[in-house]
């Protein structure tokens, strides 16, 4: 009688696990817009992040941005206070790297923003050091993280790029 109970005991166990990780995975496959402004608070874009297989899928539709090669970041505070969006804090994870890479979890390598000379800019990304689950690597960990775009693809430099656009990541409602 004591096996039977504690079979149906880890069977009732096991169906709630199940029960609650499929509840919490089509919560979060939802898409979450992300409204970018520029510094005079004008919005200038959208990014749309989706869960995908290796990480965070960002669609970036930008207009109003100077022309050339821009830096994309997840950046660790969930504000965007213009001018400079230094309010959004270092990049997402910076102590915590990646233990492939040794990258911030917020990079996102080999990728440059491409704006065209009229301003605008489409493309897709893949953010492979974060996800959109409820662990340390997610984007709304602590209330959420911030997209940053910077002036200039980073190169080099040992100094950042100027803040130019930002969004913040929430999780939606």
């Amino acid at each position: 009688m004591k096996a039977i109970t504690t079979l149906v005991s880890l069977w009732f166990l096991a169906a709630g696990t199940f029960m609650v990780q499929r509840a919490y995975a089509g919560a979060a496959s939802k898409p979450v817009s992300v409204d970018i402004k520029n510094a005079q608070g004008q919005s200038i874009g959208s990014a749309v992040l989706t869960e995908a297989p290796q990480g965070v899928r960002i669609k970036l539709d930008m207009r109003n941005l100077p022309p050339g090669e821009h830096s994309l970041h997840i950046h660790q505070v969930a504000k965007c206070e213009a001018p400079d969006f230094k309010s959004a804090g270092p990049h997402f994870g910076a102590g915590h790297r990646d233990a492939h890479a040794g990258l911030p979890l917020g990079d996102i390598p080999d990728f440059s923003l491409i704006v065209g000379a009229d301003g605008t800019a489409r493309a897709t990304v893949i953010a492979p050091y974060v996800t959109m689950g409820n662990d340390d690597r997610s984007v709304f960990s602590n209330g959420g993280t911030a997209i940053v775009i910077h002036a200039v693809a980073t190169g080099a430099s040992s100094s950042a790029p100027p803040r130019i656009a930002c969004g913040i990541i929430t999780r939606p409602e």
